[in-house]
């Protein structure tokens, strides 16, 4: 079977480096799985989800001469699209129900924040201008 970009082959680790690990390819070529290619999430070690003697099936990114490319997480399906029932992860580790697209544009939530920027600083100086005892109040000698 002739080696090509875009094809799933199946191969052994042989190595594993703080970088990515050395998949041994059939007719003896070998392939490095970038730690960036090796899951959907962030990878800090590799040895955390891969171990030497593995045999796993990757995808063949490129290949430039002796080197080749391959990727772990290209090779696995798609997860299914959200349909707007499914809860997501956001960045701070909360649970929540994705939105739909964008039912206001830029433009219109820069003037809503703007308006309530407006309303709660002019809320603060009335609150802080009957502290001072009003506007314009300056003793004079």
């Amino acid at each position: 079977m002739v080696m090509e970009a875009g094809s799933i082959v199946e191969g052994k680790v042989t190595r594993i480096t703080n970088f990515g690990a050395f998949v041994e390819l059939e007719e003896g070529k070998v392939g490095l799985i970038h730690i960036s290619e090796v899951a959907d999430v962030y990878v800090n070690d590799v040895h955390d989800f891969l171990s030497e003697g593995d045999t796993v099936q990757v995808k063949v990114v490129s290949i430039d001469g002796n080197k080749v490319a391959l990727s772990l997480k290209q090779a696995k399906p798609k997860p299914p699209e959200n349909d707007g029932q499914n809860f997501r992860q956001n960045r701070r580790g909360d649970f929540r129900k994705p939105q739909g697209k964008m039912s206001a544009s830029f433009e219109d939530k820069l003037s809503k924040f703007l308006k309530d920027s407006d309303e709660r600083l002019t809320d603060l100086k009335r609150k802080t201008d009957s502290k001072r005892g009003g506007r314009g109040s300056r003793r004079s000698d």
